[in-house]
């Protein structure tokens, strides 16, 4: 089942149950991937639908911060139940161990030696890992590996 069947699914479930917080999370969830769909090919691959949901599930996370900054409990929950509703869609993400390892071997195939290679690893690093790691987590990872 894909992603964007299974939105339409708990959607109907969510509609049923007359839960209005889920149903606005998953409604979101499904007009950015009809967006998707529609500036495309008219089909959502899953790497594209996965990045589109961790961008939703940061955004969520972000305002939640936000208003826990300003003092404002009211939205910051109703944040955070849409960035944990979102967060059920997630692809599973890699673990630092194994981020660490794909790292380790990039940094061996093109030779990086210290801080100034950064660039040459990260770029082929962030695209293999796309949509499986967080990309602030890995460049913290790069910076480690490559000041040893």
């Amino acid at each position: 089942m894909s992603l964007t069947e299974r939105i339409n699914q708990d959607i109907k479930t969510a509609m049923l149950a007359k839960d209005k917080d889920r149903l606005a999370a998953l409604r979101d969830v499904k007009s950015k991937l009809l967006l998707e769909a529609t500036s495309g090919t008219g089909e959502v691959t899953e790497e594209a639908s996965n990045k589109i949901v961790v961008k939703l599930y940061k955004q969520r996370m972000d305002t939640y911060q936000l208003y826990v900054e300003q003092n404002r409990e009211d939205l910051a929950s109703d944040e955070l139940f849409q960035a944990k509703v979102i967060e059920e869609y997630m692809p599973k993400m890699m673990s630092d161990d194994e981020v660490r390892a794909v790292i380790a071997a990039k940094i061996a195939q093109v030779g990086a030696s210290g801080p100034q290679d950064m660039g040459k690893v990260m770029g082929p690093v962030s695209g293999e890992l796309a949509g499986k790691a967080d990309g602030k987590r890995v460049a913290e990872l790069v910076k480690e590996a490559l000041a040893k």
